[in-house]
């Protein structure tokens, strides 16, 4: 449907049981009189919404659900609503921001246990590099170690400020 009263763009009466000739014979003294391909430029604004409003009018079906839309509008949308529990959106740190906050963050919270998992990630390893394996095994173990440190010890640091 349009975004005004297709009936009333067109000139007819707002009933759904008009002849698909009705709406035609409206459609074409409209589209006569504003067409943009006319001498005198036309009206392409009202041609366009006549075109709209004769797409919706004129099959019998469309006419009875621009009819129903007409006597029984939609409610409004209601206001999108926060899920129960959610919590507001809290602003991100820049990288340098969180960069410098390390320190405080190892400080308030449990240094012992990442210190321990920092003395584990360097004995493995070195294991591995003194292992004498080729290359690439040693450089799948050292960025497996490195990736279990960088995962396991962000749950030795206290929280950012503002979580």
């Amino acid at each position: 449907m349009t975004s005004r009263n297709p009936f009333a763009v067109l000139g007819l009466p707002a009933q759904p049981d008009l002849a698909d000739e009705d709406v035609r014979a409206a459609w074409r003294r409209i589209a006569s009189a504003t067409h943009p391909d006319r001498d005198d430029g036309g009206d392409p604004d009202r041609y366009r919404e006549a075109s709209n409003a004769y797409t919706t009018l004129r099959t019998p079906w469309g006419r009875s659900e621009a009819y129903a839309d007409l006597r029984f509008p939609a409610p409004p949308a209601p206001p999108p609503r926060t899920p129960p529990g959610a919590r507001p959106a809290r602003p991100r740190l820049s990288p340098w921001r969180a960069l410098l906050l390390v320190p405080a963050r190892i400080r308030h919270g449990k240094p012992g246990r990442l210190t321990l998992r920092i003395v584990a990630a360097a004995v493995a390893a070195l294991l591995a590099w003194h292992s004498g394996a080729g290359t690439p095994p040693i450089a799948g173990l050292l960025t497996g170690i490195a990736t279990w440190l960088i995962l396991t010890a962000r749950g030795d640091l206290a929280p950012p400020p503002g979580r």
